[in-house]
């Protein structure tokens, strides 16, 4: 089984499309036999993601510093839960155990990850799938952002198309695995 990783809020988000949006690309990641790989929180839209993968009998695995659990943002029915020592280990395992990645809505942490497997890519430190999902327009300022770079030469144009946008779940996983 490919796993995905998807990194999403551990806020649920001003509009409830969000929401539905993590339910449907879970829906979408269970019906592609797709393994997640996400935070392993419960909150938030990490947990709704997770919550419905783990509903329909998917597999999910997460990767969470011990922070967090110290906190009690762990989700308790993972397949699979890796305990790690802090943010860089979690997004290094996180890399290691998937096969593309999406970015949900979400904020700087969701951001931070999206940009450094974009960066990884870039480096040619792997040569896996990136994409975002543009929820309701979530993502539009951020593609205008990455058209500016581009053009003023801050991104060269073989790495601009690094970043797959899509504003659905099924749309985004046929680009991300080449299918």
């Amino acid at each position: 089984m490919k796993a995905i990783a998807v990194y999403c809020g551990a806020n649920a988000g001003a509009s409830p499309l969000y929401a539905e949006a993590a339910r449907a690309m879970g829906r979408a990641l269970v019906g592609r036999s797709l393994e997640l790989v996400y935070g392993g929180g419960h909150v938030g839209l990490m947990g709704t993601i997770a919550d419905e993968v783990l509903r329909l009998g998917g597999a999910v695995s997460g990767v969470i510093p011990q922070q967090l659990v110290d906190r009690e943002l762990a989700h308790p029915g993972l397949t699979r839960l890796f305990v790690v020592k802090d943010m860089h280990e979690r997004k290094a395992m996180m890399a290691q155990l998937s096969d593309g990645f999406i970015a949900l809505p979400g904020g700087m942490g969701t951001l931070e990850e999206l940009f450094e497997m974009l960066t990884w890519s870039q480096l040619g430190i792997h040569a896996k799938p990136v994409g975002v999902l543009n929820v309701a327009g979530f993502y539009d300022q951020l593609v205008g952002f990455m058209g500016h770079l581009k053009q003023e030469g801050f991104v060269k144009p073989q790495h601009a198309g690094l970043m797959m946008v899509e504003s659905e779940p099924d749309a985004l996983l046929t680009r991300l695995l080449g299918i």
